[in-house]
């Protein structure tokens, strides 16, 4: 027996040390490439203030803001929307609710109980993002309130004064979002661990965006007709889903996103009119 336990110390301390040379042999090469390990994340910059999401954040927000464009709202629709869900639901699709709402489900935390849809519909991201719309485009001068104001008389919260923290991000992302601000969304990403699909960037488009942005797809590519503000809504939309859908490279008027090296935004040959967005090949 103590030979045994013995003979056990001594394997469990091979394999520590094992596992602890390997950590620093890789510690090691990162910092003699002169590599920092990447943190992945997502930034929208508007008037020289940088907002941050996680990458599942922001391509939720892409969405709500996508289905904005769709119903030509305008991006005031969107900040709202997007501060609402900050503050609702963290701009993730939870699937519980708290003490005040225990039936609250969702981007938008909406309630069957309060005749919002059912439990399936309001798990579905687009379903509750255009129920939230419906009311908010029935309440007059949304576009004048501030967001605590509109939050509050489409939400009908208990703190309705906690709308207005997430005032700003909100205002950056539908900004970017919209496509009002240019090549000012950027993700930090680390390189796809898989291929990229290209006919699910076209039917994740066509979900969110509807006729107006349709994809053709050509071998990696999609490749989505678009132009002013549309153009930059949908460049930055796939910037946005670049780690959900497997993005490397996103061109739109002169400008190119480019993955690998989290290199962000800068001046490309791109044909006029036209957003191409590009997926990773297989590993």
């Amino acid at each position: 027996m103590a030979l045994a336990r013995t003979v056990r110390r001594w394997l469990t301390l091979v394999v520590a040390l094992v596992l602890a040379g390997t950590g620093i042999y890789i510690a090691s090469t990162v910092l003699n490439r002169g590599e920092a390990p990447i943190v992945e994340g997502c930034t929208a910059l508007l008037n020289g203030n940088e907002e941050s999401l996680a990458t599942d954040q922001a391509a939720n927000a892409s969405l709500i803001t996508a289905i904005a464009v769709r119903r030509g709202l305008p991006a005031r629709a969107a900040t709202i929307a997007i501060a609402t869900s900050m503050q609702e639901a963290k701009l993730r699709n939870i699937n519980y609710g708290d003490k005040a709402g225990p039936d609250s489900r969702g981007l938008f935390q909406q309630r069957p109980s309060q005749g919002w849809g059912s439990e399936e519909q309001l798990m579905d991201p687009v379903y509750a993002t255009n129920a939230f719309y419906d009311a908010l485009v029935k309440v007059p001068g949304y576009e004048s309130l501030s967001v605590t104001d509109a939050a509050q008389k489409v939400q009908r919260s208990a703190y309705p004064e906690a709308y207005s923290q997430h005032e700003d991000l909100g205002r950056a992302y539908a900004s970017a979002l919209t496509g009002n601000s240019e090549a000012s969304l950027n993700c930090t990403l680390r390189k796809p661990d898989a291929a990229g699909d290209p006919s699910a960037v076209r039917s994740a488009l066509e979900e969110d965006y509807g006729q107006s942005a349709v994809g053709v797809v050509a071998g990696k590519t999609v490749s989505v007709q678009a132009s002013g503000p549309l153009a930059w809504s949908v460049a930055q939309w796939a910037v946005a889903n670049a780690k959900g859908l497997g993005v490397t490279r996103v061109q739109v008027d002169g400008q190119a996103w480019v993955r690998d090296g989290n290199k962000g935004w800068s001046d490309a040959q791109n044909p006029p009119g036209v957003v191409i967005i590009t997926v990773a090949d297989a590993p």
